[in-house]
């Protein structure tokens, strides 16, 4: 009996550390209360944060989710823009953001696509580093910005160069594609009239910010930077110093031959 009553009792302890493992093994899900951004006009998000997610990761205002995993820190958006634009037209949110294009591009032409909403999952290495290999950025998301949009290369379809499809970018320098989903090729003039020329505007896919065209008072030019189109300097989020990109008016805008870095994924 007493041996029957031993089993039993070690049955159920290997039964719950191994549960206990299970959950050890998870994500990084215990939250803070949620946080409702109130930073622009015309959108809400509330954004669920893990409680052990570095400050500069919770910049990224537009994120529904935001937890570490692993090494990885992990961001998950809707994609859509928080600021108005000509492609809210005919959605279900065009009454509240749906703004005619009145921007300064006089060869501006809408192309025909909507904003729609999808569900994006960034993982990205939460501590970056050098590879070797620098694989080249693909065509689609290749960094989230700080209000949940993504950054394309500074390539169109079929890698072709910017020019004509620039005429297409929305008085914030952003345009939907062929499904919907909204995102820059070049600088995201929202952010920076908000956050500031010189600011954190959000990470690429290898896990290494990406900052605004001035830096210490100095518009950045291509010259100042690697062929990757970063620089390794002290910012005010990283007081140490790392590398970083920056947007420039200059082809190739945003990253040059590659990713300075090995990338991490997105998924849709």
């Amino acid at each position: 009996m007493e041996r029957t009553k031993l089993f039993t009792l070690l049955s159920g302890l290997t039964l719950a550390f191994g549960l206990l493992t299970f959950v050890a093994c998870q994500k990084d899900d215990t939250t803070v209360s949620p946080t409702t951004t109130t930073g622009t006009t015309s959108t809400t998000v509330t954004t669920s944060i893990g409680a052990t997610v570095p400050d500069v990761y919770k910049k990224i205002y537009g994120a529904t989710e935001i937890y570490v995993e692993g090494t990885n820190i992990v961001i998950k958006t809707k994609g859509r823009p928080d600021h108005k634009s000509p492609y809210y037209k005919g959605t279900q949110w065009e009454s509240a953001l749906y703004e005619a294009y009145n921007g300064v591009n006089t060869k501006y032409k809408i192309n025909p696509n909507t904003i729609s909403e999808v569900n994006l999952t960034f993982k990205i290495p939460m501590n970056p580093l050098v590879d070797a290999s620098h694989s080249e950025t693909p065509l689609g998301s290749i960094g989230v910005s700080l209000n949940g949009v993504s950054f394309f290369n500074q390539y169109a379809a079929q890698r072709a160069v910017l020019t004509f499809e620039a005429d297409s970018f929305d008085q914030y320098g952003g345009h939907p594609q062929q499904q919907g989903q909204y995102h820059y090729h070049l600088e995201p003039t929202y952010l920076t009239a908000a956050k500031g020329k010189d600011a954190l505007l959000g990470f690429l896919l290898d896990g290494f910010p990406v900052y605004g065209p001035t830096e210490n008072g100095k518009t950045i030019t291509n010259a100042d930077l690697d062929k990757y189109h970063g620089h390794i300097s002290k910012t005010t989020d990283y007081p140490d110093g790392i590398y970083h990109y920056h947007i420039t008016a200059e082809d190739p805008y945003l990253n040059g031959s590659g990713f300075y870095g090995k990338a991490g994924t997105v998924t849709q």
